[in-house]
């Protein structure tokens, strides 16, 4: 293969506070003169998601890999298709840490409201809530297509309620060698670690000494990664405490032997507004010493997860939903579980800010206290009649602080994350977060507030994310990378979802190549379903683990 340096020109949009050193991109090889590549993004500035500076260049794909960065016409390249990327920003494909893509939907499958931001892969597993069963789930994205990459933690709710149900105990030593005997099947068929969300039942029931001892079966796999939704990020119930939470998560990891990252990570509630610096300081204490931790995070001031979890104690869950149900039916009981209801909605800003993301239409859309107005009762009577016929979708509006998720963007180990699904248009009122997460960032962060720097940016959302997951050929625009590309148009960059109206797709993403397939083209969907099952590693699923 002929090589052929090039002369890209340096483009500075690191003009921001947080601009880093510029850094010349990887001279690449070009594709033979005499073979084509497949397709030719032509005079784009080429952020590679190293945080260096742009710089003008070419980039050829052929097949699933990007084979050339540079001056295609210095060196000869040809390619049998060709976009003008002139004026746009050419990057690696976004790699969102944090998900609950609903891929295995009709309605999900295609991910675009993913890839309508530039997201070309999502982590699945999370919180928890990740099946053991990592090869069948796997093996069916392969063989069903999804439109985006996708890859999977098991998880420590999964594997505690598949052994030990919704109790309120420590487990026997023969439910332990149970649950990590699932670990290990979930690590041996493909999961990056194991994923905990340990404010969430039945993982709540959970002692640190039991999900160490879980995660010392992950830390026995290269690479391995512990992934939590902590303990108590700030509006827990009965109260753990924000930064005890945080010195769990990471002693969990340090213990143990594995990565940690610290899911959607911030500080909740108005009693930690300004407090985000205190957390980091702990991780940044962590990182000093060794310990590779780092978090993600999404540029939202509200939280979505259940009604359950914001109304009622855990200790009143222990057995399942039928026993919480008869201890509402209990007077003595009740009488404590209302005061406890009332002190946890205090926590999140009372009733009003309880927001319903719920597919029941006479809830769709409402708050807890609307719905309870209108049936002539109190907050938390309202929340325990709902949860009578199930759980519910909710939403806890303003729980996260602007200045908090201002002074997160900054730190130089925070990732990018949706922490969002696109639930299909059962529920119209939805977390805009799955529709504009990273456009949001981007709008929001760089170019509006001119906070962050744009390569400081699309690193938090690319190589960031791809060296921490052990990744070798996903996260850069380099040659023998994984061709998953975004192009934007940085003029047109808009998050157009809201809470009202969330359904709403991002602008400003022109294009977008999954594995070197268009998944999104000249600004529309093609619904290609290119994406590809990843392993522990970074490797394709091919029907071995």
């Amino acid at each position: 293969m002929n090589r052929t340096c090039h002369n890209a020109r340096t483009r500075p949009w690191g003009v921001f506070a947080q601009a880093l050193p510029v850094l010349a991109l990887t001279l690449a090889t070009c594709t033979p003169g005499n073979v084509p590549a497949d397709l030719l993004i032509a005079g784009g500035s080429v952020l590679d998601g190293t945080g260096s500076e742009s710089m003008e260049a070419d980039v050829a794909v052929a097949g699933d890999r990007i084979v050339f960065v540079g001056d295609a016409a210095r060196a000869g390249v040809r390619a049998a298709d060709t976009i003008d990327a002139a004026g746009l920003i050419v990057t690696p494909g976004f790699i969102d840490m944090h998900s609950h893509a609903e891929l295995d939907a009709d309605h999900g499958r295609d991910a675009r409201a993913f890839l309508y931001q530039g997201i070309t892969t999502v982590a699945l597993g999370m919180d928890g809530f990740g099946s053991a069963e990592v090869g069948a789930q796997l093996a069916a994205w392969e063989e069903d297509g999804i439109g985006a990459n996708a890859f999977l933690f098991v998880g420590h709710n999964s594997v505690r309620a598949w052994v030990m149900g919704m109790e309120d105990r420590a487990p026997t030593g023969e439910e332990l060698v149970a649950m990590q005997a699932l670990v290990r099947q979930g690590m041996d068929e493909g999961a990056h670690g194991l994923s905990s969300g340990l404010f969430y039942l039945p993982g709540n029931y959970a002692e640190t000494e039991e999900v160490i001892e879980l995660n010392r079966v992950a830390a026995e796999y290269p690479g391995a990664i512990y992934d939590t939704h902590d303990r108590d990020l700030g509006a827990a119930y009965p109260p753990f405490g924000y930064l005890e939470s945080i010195a769990e998560g990471i002693r969990i990891g340090e213990e143990a032997g594995t990565k940690v990252i610290f899911s959607h990570f911030n500080a909740q509630g108005a009693h930690n507004y300004g407090r985000a610096h205190e957390g980091a300081a702990l991780i940044e204490a962590a990182r000093r010493r060794g310990v590779e931790v780092a978090g993600a995070h999404h540029s939202y001031s509200a939280t979505q997860s259940n009604l359950r979890s914001y109304t009622v104690p855990g200790w009143a869950v222990d057995g399942g939903d039928t026993a919480m149900v008869r201890r509402f039916d209990h007077p003595d009981t009740l009488q404590i579980i209302d005061a406890q209801t009332r002190e946890m909605l205090a926590i999140r800003g009372g009733g009003e800010r309880i927001l319903f993301a719920d597919q029941r239409p006479d809830l769709n859309g409402r708050t807890l206290q609307e719905v309870a107005d209108e049936w002539g009762m109190d907050a938390p009577s309202a929340a325990r009649q709902i949860l009578r016929d199930g759980n519910a979708s909710v939403m806890n509006l303003g729980l996260y602080d602007i200045e908090n998720i201002r002074d997160l963007a900054q730190r130089d180990w925070m990732m990018t994350c949706t922490d969002g699904r696109d639930p299909g248009p059962t529920r119209p009122v939805t977390h805009p977060r799955a529709f504009g997460s990273f456009t949001k960032k981007i709008r929001d962060l760089v170019l509006d507030e001119q906070l962050i720097a744009l390569p400081f940016a699309v690193r938090s959302m690319t190589g960031l994310a791809a060296d921490f997951l052990g990744w070798t050929d996903r996260g850069y625009i380099r040659e023998g990378y994984a061709a998953d590309i975004a192009v934007l148009d940085l003029d047109a960059v808009e998050d157009m979802a809201t809470y009202e109206n969330p359904h709403q797709y991002s602008r400003g993403t022109v294009h977008v190549l999954v594995n070197g397939e268009f998944a999104v083209r000249d600004g529309e969907a093609t619904m290609a379903l290119a994406g590809r099952s990843i392993l522990r590693g970074g490797a394709a699923y091919d029907g071995r683990q």
